[in-house]
């Protein structure tokens, strides 16, 4: 086991904007930020990781040669924290890019380059955590709830926490301990393809677009009937099905829509899914606590508000001490910190494998 309570967690969602890293002190078993960095990825770079969520030709080799690019963002954020450490870096935990995520299947892929990686930063790599999971018979996702628990949870108080990136997720802290969660939907990943086609922005800042249209029912209705949302967990998803096409096929039963109606919808359709989660898993909660990108969303926080009723009060992480977008960095950070104790770090109750298991794989510097 490593001496070193330092680590650096490397994080690239279903987004796809960028990195997110955090470092942080595990010393003691505390949970601890000491600094974070972004680096957004080329736009050369993240179109080719867009790219290759679908088959494209001569994909393996446009594979690999995004992963080194790949390698080279997670570096550059790694020399931007570094100068913060008291110390010497135990390990780099690092998620890598989700372009395939099929469990039913038996495989996850996260294109990543951490043999580059290691010999970029000469720091020891943590890669690759969701296979072992899925190896022993679970989703691989979602792996936050675990983190959450740890840091977020408090004796006898039920809470939850969402997670809102490309794709939304919930850990329900329950208040005798129990911890479950799953994949809700999509959270910001139509969102943000519907203001990207029509505007040409990465995102919609603060919903102010969905917030200018009005909810159509009747597509919020249709939706709704994705047999997705209605599976039991333990379940997973991402950018395998919720992706513009399938919202184009949606959207071919209710042409003249107005693009901003559509946007409003798709806001409350992400709010509505995280909704219907919570009260599914937990009757009665103390509050909500909201991370990543949709936490900045103002539009969506109200509709998930109000999709939760006025006694449940909702909040970013950044109550708690983390703020939103730093969370799934940190959580990435800690996972890393437990494969290096050599302590299980995935929650079969919530992925559905077999047994606790330790997750990720050693590139040693």
């Amino acid at each position: 086991m490593t001496t070193s309570t330092l680590y650096i967690g490397l994080m690239s969602g279903t987004s796809m904007d960028g990195v997110d890293g955090v470092l942080a002190d595990f010393d003691g078993g505390a949970i601890r930020t000491l600094e974070a960095s972004f680096v957004p990825f080329p736009p050369a770079l993240r179109a080719e990781l867009m790219a290759l969520q679908a088959a494209v030709e001569n994909e393996i080799e446009r594979e690999a040669l995004a992963a080194n690019g790949l390698a080279q963002c997670y570096a550059a954020c790694v020399q931007a924290l570094l100068p913060h450490a008291p110390g010497p870096v135990a390990a780099l935990a690092v998620h890598g890019q989700t372009i395939r995520h099929r469990p039913e299947l038996g495989f996850t892929r996260q294109t990543n380059n951490p043999a580059l990686l290691a010999e970029l930063t000469g720091i020891d790599v943590v890669a690759d955590f969701r296979s072992r999971d899925i190896a022993a018979g679970g989703q691989g996702a979602p792996l936050v709830p675990a983190f959450h628990a740890a840091a977020f949870g408090k004796p006898g108080t039920a809470r939850v926490v969402v997670n809102i990136g490309g794709i939304g997720n919930i850990s329900v802290l329950h208040a005798d301990g129990r911890v479950t969660g799953f994949d809700t939907g999509p959270g910001n990943v139509l969102l943000d393809g519907w203001i990207g086609r029509h505007q040409g922005k990465e995102y919609d800042a603060d919903g102010a677009w969905g917030a200018s249209g009005q909810v159509d029912a009747a597509l919020l209705a249709a939706l709704l009937e994705e047999p997705y949302f209605h599976q039991p967990a333990p379940k997973s998803t991402g950018r395998d099905l919720f992706h513009m096409a399938w919202l184009d096929a949606q959207l071919a039963r209710f042409p003249g829509l107005a693009p901003a109606d559509v946007q409003a919808t798709l806001t409350q359709l992400t709010a509505r899914t995280i909704a219907d989660a919570i009260h599914q898993e937990s009757a009665e909660v103390d509050a909500v606590y909201v991370c990543g990108g949709g936490a900045y969303n103002g539009t969506l926080l109200r509709m998930l508000a109000g999709a939760l009723g006025e006694q449940v009060a909702v909040e970013s992480t950044a109550a708690l001490g983390v703020a939103p977008n730093r969370v799934e960095a940190l959580a990435f950070a800690w996972l890393g910190y437990r494969f290096m104790e050599r302590a299980p770090g995935n929650m079969p109750a919530v992925t559905g494998a077999k047994g606790p298991r330790i997750l990720g794989a050693l590139y040693p510097a």
